[in-house]
């Protein structure tokens, strides 16, 4: 990564640290509950001994840090696409960074920040499939696994009735359902799926893009609603 795209990260970054400096507990409390996905190589994976990485974990931490919060005070809660509204109007986080779009519905209930990642939704296939090029070949009543929850599991169903939509609750359950031949296809964003070929070398490859990138950003319950009335939920891509 050049000098230039580091600085410009940072600057990104700071961006979306400002609207919860606002809102948030400034450090004043002892820890803060930051929601994200558990299961999602790259961006956000919750390992064996209990530590998180990937590139939303990094984006969480950040903002944290320049809240007034130590690594040591996150309390990290697992937010699955279909939970991820719940959990910030149940105040059950003060934010989410998990991969979560921004679209005008979810406006109507989350206050986003950023976005900081474009990525635009596309196919992940077996690496032997041949009859799969794009969303057009899904027509003929292929199995495609999407999550409950996500934009691209809507899309999927408005754009493209012909397909045998299978909506499972994480894209890891997706990813094993397509290596062990239960489903044809998953779709989401492209940076989820990059993540789970680079865990599976060998085994899946691009089966082309269904839909336009769509940006992801940082949300929060209306009004800065969340723990303590100071909560925000995280963006992410088009899931």
């Amino acid at each position: 990564m050049s000098a230039r795209t580091v600085r410009l990260l940072v600057i990104a970054m700071l961006a979306l640290a400002v609207p919860f400096a606002a809102t948030a507990c400034g450090g004043s409390g002892t820890q803060i509950v930051i929601g994200t996905k558990f299961d999602q190589p790259g961006l956000a994976v919750k390992k064996p001994d209990g530590t998180m990485a990937g590139f939303d974990v990094d984006v969480a931490t950040y903002v944290a840090g320049q809240l007034g919060y130590k690594p040591d005070q996150i309390e990290w809660k697992e937010a699955p696409s279909g939970q991820r509204e719940t959990l910030i109007q149940n105040g059950q986080v003060d934010y989410i960074v998990a991969t979560y779009s921004i679209t005008d519905a979810r406006k109507q209930k989350v206050d986003f920040a950023g976005p900081y990642l474009i990525t635009g939704q596309s196919l992940l296939v077996r690496a032997d499939n041949t009859d799969i090029t794009g969303a057009e070949s899904l027509q003929n009543g292929k199995r495609l696994c999407s999550v409950s929850g996500s934009t691209p599991a809507q899309r999927i169903k408005d754009k493209y009735p012909g397909v045998q939509l299978q909506q499972y609750d994480t894209y890891s359950a997706c990813i094993e359902a397509l290596r062990n031949g239960a489903i044809d296809a998953v779709s989401t964003d492209e940076v989820i799926l990059a993540g789970f070929a680079a865990q599976f070398p060998g085994a899946f490859k691009a089966g082309g893009r269904p839909a336009a990138p769509r940006p992801p950003g940082r949300g929060r319950g209306p009004g800065g609603r969340g723990r303590g009335g100071g909560g925000a939920g995280a963006g992410g891509g088009g899931a």
